[in-house]
């Protein structure tokens, strides 16, 4: 009952004095864990093989010609192939080349798949970029390449190596993209190009099937028409005019006929009688009246005015010749049978009536031909207008098809014209990246040779180490004296007791247990403490035996 009442009452508050009398009391649990976590720290932190990075720097150089004038093929921003091309020289084949090459990771090799050692290179392996004084987004000046392991020399071929794949992989891929983009630009230029040949054929075949009817040509074919169309009138005018003098010849040359044919009147019995003054005018009067009658008839009708008096007037001349033929024979009757002669008025009247006859028979026979010259003109002019009328009338029949092969005749060379210029550029582009003048990568500082060691932190690991120690001893001793409920000085008597002290009795003990006791503590911690030093000791010595 009183150990159970004894629990039940609450600890006392605990000063600095009780402090330092529980750590005196527990000095073992607390330097023991501090102990061996110190030697298990240097021991480990000194077995931990040393690992170092070889560092190398390439700078992104701009492109050389200026773009105002070459525009590049790649429009990639430098960050995005900087890591396509992490992805490449980080791949399988790449990496599994090289640790072959140099024996890299020998001891894990032996216990560990492929696989495992690629993935633990990639973790080794590391791209940092480097700040950027512009702040582009879109630019990385320069940008650091890495590589840890433990055999400093291999770590720096490592990187050599790699610096070299980056640079050559980029100017690759550069060319590639660049003749990719070139490529491409010239397929789709030769297809513009067939596409276009093709529409130009289908417009030719069009042309030539439609010659003279095409939308073009209308305007050029109604000035045409309208020329022949004047022309036409040109030619009927002509003709009216020349078959008007026609009838007037005919007119002209019936008088002189008929005239030469009344002073050639044989009469019955063989006479020749011969016309007088009176019956001479009458018969040319007759003879004016009659083409007046003639000409007049051309245009207008019987019922006009004109023509009704001309009848009249014709009607009264041919009266008055026929009383003067009349009287002249009867003249030449009341005469007699004899012969009579030509006078020589007479004979140059039929001379000039022949003459007169030759004449006009020869002008008849030129207004003749040029009525048939212009007829024949007449007639081509005609036809000739009508083929013109037959391509206006064509026109709108053939225009919406022409205008859609014009259409797409005009975009197609658009097209081909805009692929031609980017195909110039691509190529241009393409000559710039082969002359290696576009934006590449150059190494700015070769791979270094490091002389520390970047890890482990060792100093960090034995300091942490101790600090971990040192925390599992303080909650040792706070746990056993947590556990231990006893009275330990005077202040807990007066505070669990509630007595007042009036003396103290120290504890007796044997001294020669308690000698004993101590003697096999010393030797204990002499041993524990010698045995740390030794492995401390000897992790060291063997970290600087096996150090390259």
């Amino acid at each position: 009952m009183q150990v159970q009442e004894a629990f039940s009452v609450p600890r006392r508050a605990l000063d600095l004095e009780d402090y330092i009398d529980i750590a005196r009391r527990h000095k073992g649990w607390i330097f023991g864990p501090v102990f061996a976590a110190l030697v298990a720290a240097v021991v480990g932190a000194f077995l931990w093989p040393d690992t170092y990075v070889s560092t190398a720097t390439i700078k992104v150089t701009p492109q050389q010609v200026p773009e105002v004038y070459v525009q590049s093929n790649i429009n990639q921003l430098m960050s995005d192939r900087i890591a396509s091309i992490a992805q490449t020289v980080l791949s399988r084949p790449v990496l599994t080349s090289i640790i072959t090459t140099y024996d890299l990771y020998p001891r894990q090799r032996q216990r560990m798949p492929m696989e495992d050692i690629v993935e633990k290179m990639r973790a080794d392996f590391g791209i940092r970029g480097v700040v950027d004084v512009t702040n582009a987004r879109d630019r990385v000046p320069a940008f650091q390449v890495q590589f840890a392991y433990t055999d400093r020399y291999k770590a720096q071929k490592v990187v050599s190596q790699m610096v070299t794949k980056i640079i050559d992989t980029n100017q690759s891929e550069r060319s590639a993209s660049s003749l990719g983009t070139t490529q491409l630009l010239k397929d789709q230029l030769e297809a513009a190009q067939k596409q276009l040949e093709g529409i130009e054929s289908r417009l030719a075949e069009f042309r030539e099937r439609n010659q003279g009817r095409l939308p073009d040509e209308m305007q050029a074919n109604l000035q045409q028409l309208n020329a022949f169309q004047q022309r036409i009138t040109v030619l009927n005018s002509s003709l009216s005019r020349v078959s008007q003098e026609k009838l007037m010849m005919e007119s002209q040359l019936r008088t002189n006929k008929d005239q030469l044919a009344s002073m050639q009147r044989e009469p019955v019995g063989g006479e020749t009688v011969v016309k007088s003054e009176r019956a001479q005018e009458a018969d040319r009067a007759v003879q004016y009246y009659e083409n007046q009658l003639a000409a007049l008839r051309d245009h207008y009708k019987d019922s006009y005015p004109d023509v009704q008096r001309m009848i009249g007037m014709l009607a009264s001349a041919k009266k008055k010749r026929d009383e003067a033929i009349k009287e002249d024979a009867a003249t030449a009757a009341a005469r007699g049978p004899q012969q009579r002669v030509f006078t020589p008025q007479a004979a140059r009247e039929a001379r000039d009536l022949e003459a007169a006859i030759r004449r006009v028979q020869s002008q008849l026979e030129a207004k003749q031909l040029e009525d048939e010259q212009y007829r024949r003109e007449l007639v081509q002019a005609d036809a000739t207008a009508k083929s013109y009328q037959a391509r206006l009338e064509g026109v709108p029949m053939s225009e919406k098809e022409y205008n859609e092969l014009t259409r797409d005749r005009d975009m197609s060379k658009m097209k081909w014209a805009d692929l031609d210029q980017k195909m110039s550029k691509a190529m241009i582009a393409l000559d710039m990246e082969n002359r290696k003048a576009g934006e590449n990568l150059e190494q700015l500082d070769p791979p270094s040779l490091p002389e520390t060691p970047t890890q482990p932190k060792r100093a960090m690991i034995v300091a942490v180490g101790a600090v971990i120690g040192l925390m599992c001893g303080i909650v040792l001793a706070g746990a056993r004296e947590m556990k231990d409920t006893s009275l330990k000085n005077l202040k807990d008597v007066r505070a669990y007791t509630k007595l007042p002290i009036l003396g103290s009795v120290p504890l007796l003990e044997n001294d020669l247990v308690v000698k004993r006791r101590r003697r096999f503590a010393w030797f204990a911690w002499s041993l524990a403490c010698l045995t740390g030093i030794v492995v401390m000791s000897g992790s060291v010595i063997y970290y600087y035996a096996t150090k390259n």
